[in-house]
């Protein structure tokens, strides 16, 4: 398995924690970085003494005026998990509670959280046992993401729980060297299912060989602030999208041939911006030479191309905000200037926004998809049988499989409303507005679950010509279903179709 050095938080970046999110690298954590960290914990524990810095010797929230004696201080960092950690299950997935966890690290790794280098080795052990913590996809109504990462950090102290979930070996990487790689790894799956189970923190740690750590002076409050959940879920979501969009290029030119659709749409000349040039090129490319069975295409062909750019560009975004976020000031109060500054690094507004944007694009690809596969079961287009059924009346065809992907293509249509609004007032009146980027990260997801059906559905159509036209389309996923074109339960074939998807 590959072994990536940190000697620098920029190191970290957004490729790296999509790899350790999937269990595919380790990292280690250089002696230069653990002695900056050093440098800047020094400094922010001594800037400490003598002020009243806010969830360090106060209350939190409307709590802030309370001052806490030293007997509290010494507890308050980790009973700030304890509180807060009120979630329950469904938890998020390994693979995205490991993001959460690899971006958390990157924006504690920024000095002006001032945690110390223990912290962040404790981190980074975490993830390189194949630890999962239980953290909690919904429910989160705070200003930024105190509950999930409440629960995120109390297993760090070993007071909270961790998925249970199987373990495999993660074999390295086929260009894996002697010099740059271990020989693979026992731990979690980043493809392992949710799992309602859950262990002790405690347990899991010491079957790991790991101790419980507690949180020192100002890292409880340093590790509840941000928006790591939500970087992380981008990441890996932008990455996800990106792949479901090259697949869907490759599936429309395959429809085209299928209803012999005319390349005017596909000219190069129609372009306006280089991602569409782009695709317009790619489809060009993977479309078969049949002559046109009509002068005008059905629209959802011709305009396919120009949304499959809008995603692209969202796409774009969606990952630039990620950035933004991975080297921004997360924490508040941050340590700035030898100062303790309250910041607005909670708030996942560049995130909520960018992730609205990307569901409402990949929404209307489903749309589109659902409409693409109706045209499919026309014989007047296609010139094979109605309903690409192998005899019409007897057998159905591809009908009902369209039918599903109605019923798909719909349902996300409520996850495309934009999550920032509708704020509520939390903390008395002290946290008077969210930016809800969790439930944004989560609507994202489900409508990249539900594209994928509809393509998996679509793509299901397309064999099923091919197999009737006694021309083989898409031959890589033709050779994974059963032979014949005769009804049969089609729910198994879309399933193999969108777990074939998913490891692309």
């Amino acid at each position: 398995m590959r072994l990536v050095p940190i000697a620098r938080p920029q190191d970290l970046d957004r490729a790296v924690i999509a790899e350790l999110a999937r269990g595919g690298c380790r990292i280690v954590l250089a002696p230069e970085l653990l002695d900056t960290l050093a440098t800047s914990r020094r400094a922010t524990l001594h800037d400490l003494e003598g002020r009243t810095v806010y969830g360090v010797n106060t209350g939190m929230g409307a709590l802030a005026g309370v001052l806490l004696d030293p007997v509290a201080q010494a507890r308050h960092q980790d009973t700030l998990m304890t509180g807060r950690a009120v979630g329950s299950a469904p938890w998020l997935r390994t693979d995205q509670a490991r993001a959460l966890l690899a971006a958390r690290l990157r924006t504690l790794l920024h000095p002006s959280a001032g945690v110390s280098p223990g912290l962040c080795q404790a981190l980074a052990a975490l993830l390189d046992a194949g630890i999962t913590p239980a953290i909690p996809s919904r429910g989160n109504g705070a200003a930024g993401e105190i509950i999930p990462l409440a629960h995120a950090g109390a297993v760090l102290n070993g007071t909270g729980h961790v998925l249970n979930t199987p373990t495999t070996v993660i074999p390295p990487p086929r260009d894996a060297t002697s010099s740059g790689a271990a020989t693979g790894k026992l731990c979690v799956a980043a493809s392992s299912p949710i799992g309602e189970s859950v262990l002790d923190a405690a347990d899991a740690l010491f079957e790991a060989g790991l101790s419980p750590r507690p949180f020192g002076l100002k890292e409880g409050i340093a590790f509840l602030e941000g928006v790591p959940g939500s970087t992380g879920l981008a990441i890996l979501a932008g990455d996800a999208a990106r792949a479901l969009v090259a697949q869907i290029v490759r599936v429309l030119a395959a429809s085209h041939d299928v209803v012999r659709a005319s390349r005017d749409p596909l000219h190069a000349g129609l372009a306006d911006s280089d991602e569409l040039r782009v695709i317009l090129r790619e489809v060009r490319a993977l479309r078969g030479e049949g002559p046109a069975g009509a002068l005008q295409a059905p629209v959802s062909f011709r305009v396919t191309a120009p949304a499959l750019a809008v995603a692209r560009r969202a796409i774009d975004a969606l990952d630039a905000a990620a950035d933004r976020a991975l080297v921004s000031v997360t924490d508040s109060p941050a340590h700035l200037d030898g100062e303790f500054v309250g910041t607005f690094g909670f708030a996942g507004t560049d995130l909520t926004a960018a992730m609205s944007a990307l569901s409402t694009a990949l929404m209307h690809l489903a749309e589109l998809g659902t409409a693409r596969l109706h045209r499919l079961l026309d014989t007047n287009l296609t010139g094979l049988n109605r309903q690409l059924s192998e005899s019409p009346g007897l057998h159905a065809g591809m009908a009902t499989v369209h039918k599903r992907a109605v019923g798909v293509a719909h349902r996300l249509r409520r996850f495309a409303v934009p999550a920032l609004s509708g704020a509520i007032e939390t903390s008395l009146g002290q946290e008077d507005v969210q930016s809800f980027a969790l439930e944004a990260a989560e609507c994202l997801d489900e409508v990249i679950t539900g594209l994928r059906e509809v393509l998996a559905c679509e793509l299901l159509a397309v064999v099923q010509a091919g197999r009737l036209s006694g021309t083989a389309l898409l031959p890589e996923f033709d050779g994974l279903l059963p032979p014949g074109t005769a009804d049969r339960p089609w729910g198994r074939d879309i399933d193999t179709i969108v777990g074939k998807l998913r490891e692309l």
